[in-house]
């Protein structure tokens, strides 16, 4: 069950989550700088100052990913540790910092992927605005302008914004992340449509400084539903849920607003005014600087509903059985889900995709015999490999798969209860125990794939799926 010869295996992290070296060598604060410090926000009062300290560590955790084969780092780049202010004056030691991380990588044979931003946006900024001030697109394109020229002749494939439904959504409407905001409608999708134009002008900042081609790619999120069964009419139907026409209940997880307007050049109004009768002015030069060309979609995939067809003719949630698996993160375990993911994008919007982030949250520790046991992960892992094989082997355009996260880290709101890493991190120590699961994942990379015989459908391979009635 092997993939195409040129397949990317990868892991991946975020500066915030794993680098620690908060307010070391001249690095501004972030919203999330801030938020860990508001009571209650984030559980036991953790912080990411030391998080894993990759920013000291970075070269015993390349020679972790050196040894386990891995081909591709998805790291992303603090947007405050370069510029501090968020624009204007550079930070060199910060820069300094990714120019030996992507340096590092390449003497061991991995090839970097950074992420521009994977939500930890500059406090000087936000006080100025942040995503509500429309000059938020010109100091994004500031920011990709620098990081492109500094780093551009050695990094061929970059990342731009990554899940825009939870820096937004979560962060200005449910206010459970950074920076905690609760704002009404309208100014939720003023703030939307001045990140995809950030979007769009980073990819025009990337592509004038690239002294070399170069491929990017936009991680919106993969909030898709799967079809209960493969016949038409379900599979109709999980389309409609992914893509169609939004419900209320929904709020702001619809796949079309981050999508359409990037990949077609489409606002789509619908998934305005269900929510509000007063969304912002769109013109076709905002949509043109939205749809800069870009060459792949990234995918976060976790869980997904099953959805079928209801007696009204609308799409409809399939209860789960009672006892079907679920993650640390209470996340139903769903890994029909993946295969889903990349036919229903690709059908959409012809991209090639990789997997930019799939994983589990388990409740793993060090055992007595000094080794992490997290035969959950592994199983979690090989049913979704399985998923996406089926999309490789239809002819689906995936080109990579990168686990989350290539250690424990920070989980944002969460702390460091959850543990997605294949690499175990006692945060008193530092100490890196690479778990089973790490061991397994390289072998699934030497092997490009599953040595399992090919499975003609993932539905067989998991018996909690609910049952139609």
């Amino acid at each position: 069950m092997t993939f195409g010869k040129n397949f990317v295996w990868g892991a991946a992290t975020a500066a915030y989550q794993v680098e620690g070296a908060a307010a070391q060598d001249g690095r501004g604060p972030s919203v999330w700088d801030a938020f860990c410090r508001k009571a209650g926000k984030v559980a036991e009062g953790d912080t990411g100052d030391t998080a894993c300290d990759h920013y000291h560590r970075y070269r015993e955790d390349i020679a972790m990913m050196r040894d386990l084969g891995v081909q591709a780092y998805r790291f992303s780049i603090s947007w405050s540790r370069v510029l501090p202010e968020g624009t204007g004056r550079v930070n060199h030691q910060g820069m300094d910092f990714y120019h030996r991380l992507v340096d590092e990588l390449l003497r061991n044979g991995i090839e970097p992927y950074p992420t521009l931003f994977h939500w930890d946006y500059p406090q000087e900024l936000y006080l100025q605005g942040g995503w509500l001030n429309r000059d938020t697109v010109e100091w994004f394109g500031e920011y990709a302008e620098l990081v492109g020229r500094q780093l551009g002749d050695r990094v061929k494939n970059w990342w731009t914004l990554n899940e825009p439904p939870c820096f937004l959504g979560l962060g200005h409407v449910n206010g459970i992340h950074a920076p905690g905001l609760q704002l009404d409608w309208p100014d939720f999708f003023l703030a939307t449509k001045h990140a995809l134009m950030a979007h769009g002008r980073s990819v025009q900042a990337l592509r004038a400084t690239a002294p070399q081609p170069i491929a990017i790619g936009y991680v919106p999120i993969s909030h898709i539903g799967i079809p209960a069964d493969e016949s038409p009419e379900n599979i109709e139907a999980a389309r409609e849920f992914t893509f169609g026409v939004p419900t209320a209940d929904r709020t702001f997880w619809y796949s079309r607003l981050y999508l359409d307007p990037v990949v077609l050049g489409e606002w789509p109004e619908e998934c305005v005014r269900v929510l509000t009768d007063h969304g912002p002015e769109v013109t076709t030069e905002d949509l043109a600087l939205m749809s800069q060309p870009i060459e792949r979609l990234g995918l976060n995939f976790y869980a997904a509903p099953y959805i079928r067809r209801g007696a009204d003719g609308r799409p409809e949630t399939v209860a789960l059985p009672p006892g079907h698996p679920r993650s640390a993160f209470d996340w139903p375990v769903t890994p029909e889900g993946l295969y889903w993911s990349v036919r229903f994008h690709e059908e959409r919007y012809g991209l090639p995709t990789m997997i930019a982030e799939n994983g589990l949250s388990c409740r793993d520790w060090v055992s007595e015999d000094g080794a992490v046991h997290d035969p959950q992960r592994i199983d979690y892992l090989s049913r979704h490999l399985k998923g996406l094989h089926r999309a490789d082997d239809e002819g689906y355009q995936i080109q990579g798969y990168f686990h989350w996260s290539l250690m424990d880290n920070f989980e944002w709101a969460e702390g460091y209860r959850h543990r997605f890493g294949l690499i175990h991190v006692d945060f008193a120590t530092q100490k890196r125990t690479p778990k089973d699961s790490a061991a397994w994942y390289a072998q699934v990379i030497a092997n490009n794939g599953l040595s399992a015989p090919k499975a003609t459908s993932t539905h067989a391979l998991v018996g909690t799926r609910p049952t139609l009635s």
